[in-house]
């Protein structure tokens, strides 16, 4: 690892540990996700700290994927920590997207604003399974786009979209004659309303998830990213990192669970011992001992893979199926250890369970990913037998 990322992670942890832990009770983290005011003033202090989007340097440049992981980690270990350090989901992706395929005037417009932490984002592609839309299935895409002059003109339902509620830039994916394309917006548009935001398992998310309604919303042409029917091949400049980065910041959550279920089980006693001395305690320990260190080294595999520039599609699945599995299992020990407290909201352990248990479906549920690793398997196999 390098010196310079070595740098940045130690003063993300202390940053963390110092001055963002201590908000994990502030009266303003709400049932939909923390909210604005809150984020504002952490970021606030994270600037002063330098170490708001740490993962992006002065003069433009990123961190490699390896380098990415230990600072993400290191922000990920309070579930306030991405939101204060300007590394959460959908902007980290959404910034990676624009850096590498936005025009100059689309950086200046868009990307700035999200990389000084001054605007949220929100990434417009999953529609309401009920009328059939797009989810991890992004070819069932039913908002349209058509052009119309010198815009375009997008309808459609979308629904589950981190963020919405609250943002100020989007990217809407819709379909045209060509196939997907991906749009640049400005928020709030009175063509963009909020149907509702979702009660979900998780609450570490400004603005939450919500349902919302596009009618005739009208974007000039130059706010597409790219080519009309360029939309699924952006999407997959974005998905691998983006993938990869929802492991890394709840890598580190884990990590701080386990911190605190270690804490607990030294020191509280039971039957005459501490419950670490006890074998069953003791070896769901071991056992997160175990699944951290193999979900890290998976990071770091994925990692230097995309660092190759390889799109790394398949590794990036393995990468999301194994080490959000190990993290839930993790998450779910320390849960067990703790008993009482640990279903509670003494600790951050209780919302550490349910995040971690959400992140098992977002950017691709288990199942998809292993799909699309066995019809990978039988085209190999194939190419094999020619």
């Amino acid at each position: 690892m390098t010196d310079r990322a070595m740098a940045i992670a130690t003063k993300v942890e202390a940053f963390v540990r110092n001055e963002v832990i201590p908000y994990e009770k502030d009266s303003r983290l709400g049932f939909h996700g923390p909210e604005d005011a809150l984020v504002r003033e952490l970021r606030a202090k994270a600037h002063m700290a330098g170490v708001l989007t740490p993962h992006i340097l002065q003069d433009g440049s990123h961190l490699t994927q390896r380098e990415t992981a230990i600072v993400l980690i290191k922000t990920g270990l309070s579930p306030l920590g991405p939101l204060a350090c300007n590394t959460a989901a959908p902007d980290e992706g959404n910034m990676y997207l624009l850096g590498k395929v936005g025009s100059a005037e689309q950086k200046s417009r868009f990307l700035e604003p999200l990389v000084s932490g001054e605007a949220r984002s929100a990434f417009f592609m999953t529609e309401p399974a009920e009328s059939g839309g797009a989810g991890s299935d992004p070819s069932m895409m039913q908002t349209t786009c058509r052009l119309d002059g010198n815009h375009w003109v997008i309808n459609g339902r979308k629904k589950f979209i981190t963020g919405a509620d609250g943002a100020r830039v989007g990217i809407v994916m819709a379909r045209s004659d060509d196939g997907a394309c991906m749009f640049l917006v400005d928020l709030p548009d009175p063509a963009i309303r909020t149907v509702r935001v979702i009660d979900t398992i998780d609450s570490s998310m400004p603005g939450g998830h919500a349902e919302v309604d596009i009618v005739d919303l009208r974007v000039s042409a130059d706010q597409m990213l790219g080519a009309s029917g360029e939309g699924f091949a952006y999407a997959q400049i974005r998905l691998s990192p983006a993938r990869l980065s929802h492991c890394m910041r709840w890598l580190g959550l884990a990590m701080r669970a386990h911190e605190i279920a270690t804490d607990y089980a030294c020191r509280r006693h039971a039957f005459g011992k501490p419950l670490v001395d006890h074998e069953g305690v003791g070896f769901m320990l071991a056992d997160n001992l175990i699944d951290l260190k193999q979900a890290e080294l998976m990071i770091d595999w994925c990692a230097g893979v995309l660092d190759t520039g390889s799109l790394g599609t398949a590794e990036s699945s393995m990468a999301k199926v194994a080490v959000s599995d190990a993290l839930f299992r993790v998450a779910d020990r320390c849960v067990q250890v703790m008993g009482g407290t640990g279903v509670s909201g003494d600790t951050i352990v209780e919302q550490a369970f349910r995040e971690i248990r959400a992140f098992r479906i977002y950017d691709g549920p288990t199942e998809v990913h292993k799909w699309s690793l066995a019809k990978k398997i039988k085209r190999d196999w194939k190419g094999g037998q020619a």
